[in-house]
């Protein structure tokens, strides 16, 4: 029946995963395990540009699974396969150490938590995939059992203006990672009406279909990470500081106040404001500008305005669009450091090509590029008529 929902499961069912592995994936070979205890041993040192107070938020090793999750949208919906290796790896390392023994039990693990990545298993529905996969709905659980009505809660905020859909379920502790939990009432929360709409699921008629459980494999001794896999066989990630790059991608995501986002995030990076950055080699992705699109596709790309970047250590660049049916725009250039943070960029050579065939196109473009923020995973940037860009990474690869 349709009204399931698998709105049973506190593990998000009713709002499932978007990626695209289910649990039987979850089991590591061997050869994945060492990549994992490499990656533990790597991660002892925060590869993020963050203040002293935001390192002490995060170990090393959550840090790892931080990074692995910085660049990935809806929440896993669209995650590649690197991706959610990365994150699979980084989830192991996590759940192989301590954290809090019995979290259960601790105090850290009541509040709210938000979902920042879950995986999703075949039993998921078009609408519970809808809600996880929009990036512009927030997802969050709230914990609360040291109450004398102890209750597990799914919420789908939909925005400030509109409002959000809460799923509350009745809680109860078998051991000290276990919660139990049995779904009974639902209601949709609008900010322009002055009652609540009731969500219109039946669950004194779903039976066994309303309960399920879900484990704690870890929880930070900070209280700020959680790691929890649901009966359904989903894993999910949540937290409760989200750290400064998530941030700014939330915002990007939902297309509010990006720009004084991406602000308060360079002035909590001031301390390392004056370095001397470098236009990191490898394929970036342009992903927010502050500038629209012109009505003129190749003008667009011709100005980075669209498609991704090639930086080359060589000084060579190349700015690629995907077009169609197999049709490309490339762009090729050179960059030249002017000075601490700045570039010129220079890109003259450009042409429509599919497959082995090129057609020339003569065209030019000259850009100051100046680096206001650069890291492993993400690069913001003044480009082409004081634009600002925000660019991530898509090839994998690190600098060190």
């Amino acid at each position: 029946m349709a009204l399931k929902f698998h709105i049973t499961n506190v593990n998000f069912h009713f709002c499932a995963c978007s990626s695209s592995f289910s649990r039987s994936t979850l089991a590591f070979s061997s050869s994945k395990l060492s990549n994992c205890s490499q990656n533990r041993t790597n991660g002892l040192v925060a590869q993020s540009s963050l203040t002293d107070q935001q390192q002490l938020a995060f170990t090393g090793e959550e840090n790892q699974l931080i990074d692995a999750l910085i660049g990935i949208q809806g929440r896993g919906r669209s995650a590649s396969a690197r991706q959610l290796n990365d994150v699979e790896c980084a989830v192991k390392v996590l759940e192989g150490l301590q954290g809090v023994p019995d979290p259960t039990g601790s105090s850290l693990i009541e509040g709210r938590w938000q979902l920042m990545f879950t995986t999703r298993p075949g039993t998921a529905s078009p609408i519970q995939r809808t809600f996880v996969g929009v990036d512009t709905f927030s997802v969050f659980q709230e914990i609360s059992l040291r109450t004398n009505d102890p209750r597990v809660s799914n919420i789908v905020k939909f925005s400030e203006a509109i409002g959000e859909l809460k799923v509350e379920a009745a809680a109860s502790i078998k051991d000290g990672k276990r919660i139990l939990f049995q779904f009974d009432k639902a209601a949709f929360s609008f900010k322009f009406l002055p009652f609540k709409f009731p969500y219109p699921v039946p669950f004194r008629l779903l039976g066994d279909e309303a309960k399920g459980w879900l484990d704690t494999t870890y929880l930070s001794p900070s209280g700020n990470l959680r790691i929890s896999r649901g009966n359904k066989g989903t894993t999910f990630v949540l937290q409760k500081k989200t750290e400064p790059r998530q941030t700014l991608l939330s915002a990007i995501s939902t297309g509010t106040q990006v720009e004084q986002a991406i602000n308060e995030f360079i002035s909590s990076n001031q301390s390392t404001a004056e370095e001397e950055r470098e236009l990191l080699e490898g394929e970036w992705q342009m992903l927010w500008s502050s500038q629209m699109e012109t009505d003129s596709w190749i003008e667009n790309a011709g100005n980075g305005l669209m498609g991704k970047q090639i930086v080359k250590k060589n000084g060579q660049m190349k700015f690629e669009v995907d077009i169609l049916l197999g049709f490309k725009f490339s762009m090729t250039g050179t960059y030249a450091k002017s000075s601490t943070n700045t570039y010129n960029v220079t890109m003259d050579d450009a042409a429509i090509i599919c497959g082995g065939f090129g057609y020339p196109i003569k065209m030019e473009t000259k850009i100051n590029l100046q680096l206001l923020y650069s890291d492993d995973k993400m690069r913001i940037s003044r480009g082409y008529n004081n634009i600002l860009f925000v660019h991530l990474r898509t090839d994998g690869s690190n600098q060190k």
